[in-house]
């Protein structure tokens, strides 16, 4: 099989289970110093720690749990939690219709420029999962100049491109996404539980941190993560990339069953190709949450990425 063809097979299998990924963080009050809304309400922030500053963006149905472990073994920061809200039992504020991605990255560099907190950061590193990792493309590209260095953890720029042939654009995967759109909508609420638990299943190796991870997911409101899923397959952001200043890190893994290390070495060296620089690992013998599956290689990446002068 091609490596286009097992990359796709991986995208629609994904697809199928409404994208029920999750790491929320329930009792955020916990953990947060402060917490601050922005004026749309498309976000919550929590603030943790004292240091430099860092702003971690989650995935899809997710909020900040993926992330405890993480700060736990890295002090010395100032973590910036962003929440989308909609996800992980929050209610969906202006998230209630339309793009979800876009308007959130915009939230945040609001957040960073002190509209919300009247504090302006300096230049943080941002951290972003999955479909936290194109907000935080977003927010590099678009707003260059609020971003000291940028992680993205396990996401390519144009999702749609595994969907579909070679010279597959936005438009052209536009019916594919309206599909899956209309699919996940219409799914009753048993069958999208079950999906949601088989998809964690597959992306969550660890069997321990899977519970929250799914409670998370089913708590998310299902138009937004449909909304926003549909965006995340139609959005290309190769073209931006040129765009991005701040020094990219980026983690990725081989999915066990679908990608070779070799196939998925050749993807995301392509997808990345246009950011001069930029710095790629694979992390081996992970799935998509390399926080819980390799948290001390993942908790190492970290360290030198925010350390790095």
């Amino acid at each position: 099989m091609s490596t286009r063809r097992t990359v796709l097979a991986t995208a629609l299998s994904i697809a199928a289970a409404g994208f029920g990924l999750s790491c929320g963080l329930p009792a955020l009050a916990a953990v947060a110093a402060e917490t601050a809304s922005a004026p749309a309400a498309r976000i919550s922030v929590s603030v943790e720690g004292s240091g430099s500053d860092v702003v971690l963006i989650p995935g899809l149905n997710s909020s900040p749990r993926v992330w405890k472990e993480m700060m736990a073994a890295l002090p010395g920061h100032r973590y910036h939690l962003v929440k989308v809200n909609g996800f992980a039992g929050s209610a969906p504020g202006a998230n209630v219709e339309g793009p979800v991605s876009k308007p959130v990255a915009d939230d945040v560099a609001r957040y960073i420029e002190t509209e919300i907190t009247g504090k302006k950061l300096a230049r943080p590193a941002v951290i972003g999962h999955s479909m936290g990792g194109t907000i935080g493309l977003m927010l590099a590209a678009r707003h260059p100049d609020d971003v000291d260095r940028l992680m993205v953890v396990d996401m390519v720029p144009f999702l749609g491109a595994l969907f579909g042939p070679a010279g597959t654009t936005a438009a052209s995967i536009t019916p594919t996404a309206d599909g899956i759109l209309a699919g996940m909508r219409a799914a009753e609420p048993e069958a999208r539980r079950a999906r949601a638990v088989g998809t964690i299943n597959s992306m969550v190796a660890t069997e321990a941190m899977r519970a929250g991870a799914i409670e998370d997911s089913l708590t998310s409101t299902p138009d937004v993560s449909a909304r926003a899923y549909h965006e995340l397959v139609v959005t290309d952001l190769r073209p931006e990339l040129v765009n991005i200043k701040a020094p990219l890190t980026v983690l990725y893994v081989a999915t066990k069953g679908f990608l070779t290390p070799a196939q998925a070495d050749a993807v995301y060296t392509a997808a990345y190709a246009p950011v001069k620089g930029a710095r790629l690992k694979r992390i081996d013998d992970s799935a998509h949450f390399i926080m819980w599956d390799q948290p001390k290689a993942f908790q190492a990446e970290v360290k030198s990425f925010l350390d790095a002068k």
